[in-house]
């Protein structure tokens, strides 16, 4: 579903990334850990179209999308929960997540019928967004402010959904909460690449995984794999952090 070759990006002058490669098959789980500042939300918002890379190809189910704008990509199927969540605080819940189901709803007719099909799966999936739903995002608790985000980008059906430090700020209670749906968006075969600052939760989710350190792979492979290379048990397994 998604490949990266050679990748490099950055701010500025500033490159971050430098020569990136990795992959996430249909209906896998792939996860990302690494320090802070290795390079894991760059190389996400490169994939997603909010920078443009400077060099390196990036193919979304075969396509080639390297600097394609973020709006065409969510047209194409790619959605991005972006660290932080972004939701847009002035607007209710529901107005949120009609946003996000805008760019594959009809835009005259049949909006609001197919509008609603979405609405109500999302809901079973959040009933708390459905107790909220004519609430103002920005009055939201993080916890519901990132399952919010991870709606509104559901809301779009995606091929690929794009998720970065989704525990983020969360209290413990509410980061189990948001691994747990990410467990079941799983089991129903999303596709999903994960960058994730609790490196033992996303290993025990992840089908591969990928370890970034200044601003390239360091080390990559399957979950049974990693934990068992003493460089990562060390630097990510071994603290009381490790996990929620």
């Amino acid at each position: 579903m998604l490949e990266v070759r050679q990748l490099t990006a950055g701010y500025g002058l500033s490159e971050v990334l430098n020569g990136i490669d990795l992959s996430v098959g249909e209906g896998q789980l792939v996860a990302v850990i690494g320090p802070n500042g290795a390079g894991k939300t760059t190389t996400m918002r490169a994939i997603s179209g909010l920078i443009r890379p400077t060099g390196g190809s990036i193919r979304l189910a075969g396509e080639a999308i390297a600097g394609v704008a973020a709006h065409r990509l969510a047209r194409a199927g790619l959605a991005h929960v972006p660290e932080g969540r972004k939701v847009f605080g002035p607007l209710s819940v529901e107005d949120n997540l009609l946003l996000g189901g805008y760019p594959r709803l009809p835009k005259l007719f049949g909006f609001r019928r197919r509008a609603a099909e979405d609405l109500e799966r999302i809901f079973s999936l959040f009933p708390r967004l459905f107790e909220r739903r004519r609430q103002l995002a920005a009055t939201l608790s993080g916890g519901e402010q990132q399952m919010l985000a991870i709606g509104r980008a559901l809301m779009g059906r995606p091929r690929l959904l794009l998720l970065d430090e989704p525990s983020m700020g969360l209290a413990p209670v509410m980061v189990q909460e948001v691994f747990a749906t990410i467990r079941g968006l799983k089991a129903a075969g999303t596709t999903m690449l994960l960058v994730e600052q609790y490196a033992k939760s996303a290993l025990d989710l992840a089908d591969y995984a990928y370890v970034m350190e200044g601003g390239r792979i360091a080390l990559s492979g399957t979950p049974a794999e990693l934990v068992r290379d003493p460089r990562v048990v060390e630097a990510y397994l071994g603290s009381a952090t490790a996990k929620p």
